[in-house]
Parts: structure tokens; sequence; C-alpha cells
């Protein structure tokens, strides 16, 4: 009689090439969750995923120090909050998931004296909250699928050239992120000078490129000079350039304000649950959240899977997690104080510019962020507002320009036409959601001019080209 084979079902019988068999923990378990999250922070270059960390920053710190200038915003808290974030998206997802300021909601409040703090939390809780019923429900990733890829495009297309342009405002214009606005043309000399910007520019371009992997100068002349210009260029392109110039602008930022250094106290800013009232729900709402939940939906989560699926499309990122994440994130943080935040293509492709290719790059950010809000708390503003705005915006526009080569797969004149009238609308109309309800309408128009009898169901035809 054989001797019975009893294995425990949770394990996987994995024979190797020796002959022997060893046992490999199943889906699901622990061993097997440690070992995906092991994976997903692996650095696949330390010095590309530091700098690839850096992606995002022209973003984030402009609308992090506005609010705090402005509207009294806990740092602190919101550097702890979104480091935490950062770690665990990074560990959930294994690519450079971005954690962003939601724009609108920050927009208002800017904008509006009376959109404080615990307005500002009520926008984000209740966007938080929706997002999550669309994540939990599937309806997300039913939205998802059913968006044609030409808006999708036009998304991001409209995303990056907004970045792109706010980067150049940044760069030739001085800014007050107190007010959200221009004060006057930029010197061109000074440690924030326009000569400042257009150096570390050409720097970036130098050693970046246009950020093709694969691009190549080429075999002119004999084996041993382009085997010499090969070394160098190898070299040149190993520099972390976004790191380079962030720390240039931190050592600026000192030069600029010596004071600060003084300034600084050390320890976590207090963290208290943010008392909101019901005249704050209701402003929340109508003023923050309303605006605020098409963006999310399109470009935080909708047009964020579609570049994730570009980008890696060995890694599985879908519109329910993503939905998902975005809603637990606030649900948690905002009720402490922590600025509304969301994912968003824009730092998608800032992060995978500049090197980023796994989740620890997002995750030794959120490391940085965590011991900068435990050390330095809420007394960092003062590094923050010294820090030279010409060099945030260059990494904004890099990352803006990265958003918006996305939409270069539009391959016929019909996609290009109804990409462009999404993106024409979203950027003239200020507005994500008006651009994406006019490229639904002409993709739809389009669509019915063909059901020409070519024996093409309706649902081939809509799904032709679809995320």
């Amino acid at each position: 009689m054989e001797p019975q084979n009893h294995h425990n079902p949770h394990q996987t019988i994995v024979q190797n090439p020796s002959g022997t068999a060893h046992r490999t923990p199943a889906s699901g378990t622990p061993a097997n969750v440690v070992q995906k999250v092991r994976s997903n922070l692996v650095f696949r270059s330390k010095w590309a995923e530091l700098n690839g960390a850096m992606g995002d920053l022209g973003t984030f710190i402009p609308i992090v120090l506005a609010l705090t200038l402005a509207k009294g915003l806990n740092l602190g808290a919101t550097l702890i909050f979104t480091g935490v974030y950062n770690i665990v998206t990074g560990s959930i997802y294994g690519v450079p998931m971005p954690v962003q300021p939601m724009k609108s909601i920050a927009a208002v409040a800017i904008s509006n004296p009376e959109f404080g703090i615990p307005e500002i939390m009520a926008a984000g809780i209740c966007t938080a909250g929706i997002l999550f019923v669309l994540g939990v429900t599937g309806l997300m990733q039913l939205v998802y699928k059913l968006i044609p890829l030409p808006v999708v495009r036009g998304i991001q297309l409209a995303q990056g050239l907004s970045f792109a342009l706010s980067a150049v405002k940044y760069i030739r214009k001085v800014q007050n992120f107190s007010k959200s606005k221009s004060t006057g043309d930029r010197h061109w000399l000074g440690l924030d000078g326009l000569i400042l910007a257009i150096v570390c520019a050409c720097f970036i371009i130098i050693v970046n490129g246009a950020g093709d992997e694969s691009e190549d100068g080429g075999d002119l002349g004999d084996e041993e000079n382009t085997g010499r210009r090969k070394r160098w260029r190898k070299i040149v392109a190993s520099l972390p350039s976004a790191f380079i110039i962030f720390l240039l602008g931190v050592i600026l930022a000192i030069v600029r304000g010596p004071k600060v250094v003084k300034g600084l106290k050390f320890g976590p800013s207090s963290i208290e649950v943010v008392s909101i009232s019901k005249h704050a729900w209701k402003e929340g709402f109508i003023k923050g959240t309303i605006p605020q939940l098409p963006l999310s939906v399109l470009n935080s989560v909708i047009a964020v899977c579609k570049l994730s699926s570009d980008l890696f499309p060995e890694k599985d990122v879908s519109a329910t997690s993503v939905s998902v994440t975005v809603g637990l994130m606030n649900l948690v943080g905002c009720w402490f104080g922590g600025l509304p935040c969301c994912h968003g293509a824009g730092g998608l492709a800032g992060q995978y510019k500049f090197g980023g290719r796994s989740g620890g790059c997002v995750a030794l950010l959120g490391a940085a962020k965590l011991v900068l809000g435990l050390v330095l708390g809420s007394s960092l503003v003062k590094v923050l507002d010294q820090f030279p705005v010409g060099v945030l915006g260059v990494l904004l526009l890099f990352a803006g320009i990265e958003l918006a080569m996305c939409a270069r797969d539009m391959n016929s004149k019909q996609e290009s036409f109804v990409m462009l009238i999404c993106t024409a609308v979203s950027l003239v109309g200020s507005s994500a959601a008006l651009g994406f309800v006019c490229g639904m309408i002409v993709h739809l128009i389009l669509w019915l001019r063909r059901l020409d009898g070519k024996n093409q169901s309706c649902s081939t035809l809509w799904m032709h080209r679809n995320p």
C-alpha cells in the first residue's frame, strides 16, 4: 500500500531542479504577504529610486506651504500622515504611487478666507467616503472600463500641460503662495533667479535626456571612441539629477535665510482631533467635495491606473484598490489635521521620469517625511518658505511634460480629435469634469457615425481601444 500524502492545504508543493520537493506558502498567507511587500519595496537602483522620490515635490511643497502659511495647516501632522501613506502605498502596489494634495480643495481654501481647516478636513473626508464606496462596490472599476482611452489621454494631457504651465509661471514670476498669486517678474540673477532655474533645467536634460531609457547616441566613429562616449554617457545618466537639485535648493534656502536654522524646534507638533461643525460639513461638501470629486475620479484613479498599466504592465493596479486606498487614507488622516491627499498621474509620471521604478521609491520619501514630521514638526515651514521656487518649478515642469507625453500613442486622427477636445475644454474651462463630459459627448457622436452596418456590435465599437 502506498503511503498517503498528507499536506497542509495552505501550502503548495513545488518541485525544484534537484528533484526534491519543498513547500511554499500559498497566496494570502502571512508569509506570502511579507514576501510580496519585500518584493514591492526592493530598489531596482538605489540612486535612481532616491532620485525618483524627488520627482513629485514640485507639486507637494508649494501646496503644503501655501496652506500652512495661509490657513495654519498642521505641517507636522501632514508630514507624518503623508509619510505613512507613502510607505503603505509603496508596499501595496510596488510602483512609485504618489501621494499628492487634493488640488481643488486646496485652491478653494487658499482663495476663500472663510474656508478654514475644519472645512478643508470635512471636504477631504466627504470626498474620501464617496471614493471608498465607489471602490468597495466595484463601481469605480466599471467606470474605468467604460471610459474610452482617448478621453483618458485627454485628461492626462490637460493635467500635464497644466503642470507645465504652472511650472513656467513659478520659474518666470515671483510667487506669494499664501495668497496664491504672482507678485512680479523674477530677476535673472540671485539665489532664486532665472539663471539658476535655467541651469537646473539644462542639467536635468543633460542627465536624463528625453526620458527614453533605450535612447542611444549611435555608433559614430571608431569602436574606442564609441566605447568611451558610452561610458561617459552611462556615468552622466547615473547621476541623481532631481536629488542633486533638491539638495541644492535646501542649501540655498539656508543661505537665503540663515536665521531659519535657529527657528527650528525639535520634536513633533501636537496632533489633535479636528472639531468639525455642521456648518463646516456643509461648506466643505458644497465648496470642496463637489469640485474635487470629478478630479479625484478622473486623475487620481482612472488616469493613474491607466498610466500605471502603461509604465508597469506586470503590476496589478486596479481602479478598485486605488479608490479604496485614497478613501482610507483620508478617512483616517483628515480627522487629525492631515492634508486631504490622493494619488495623481502627474506625480507618478514625475517619479518615473527621474528613475522611480518600485514601491521603495515612495517608501523612501515617506520615511523621510515621517522623520521630518517627528523630529522638526511644523517648524520646518520656515525652511520651506525660503526654498527657491524656481527650482521647484523646474521639477514640476519635467513631471508635467512626462505626463503629457503619454498622449503620444493616439495614432488615428479620430482618437487625437477626441483627446484634444477633452484637453482644450479642460484647460480653458479649468475643469477636468467639463472636459471629460465634452470628450465623452464627442466620442459618442463619432461612435454613432461608425454604426454603418458593418456587422460590428455596439459593444465592440464602444470598447475599441478603451483602457
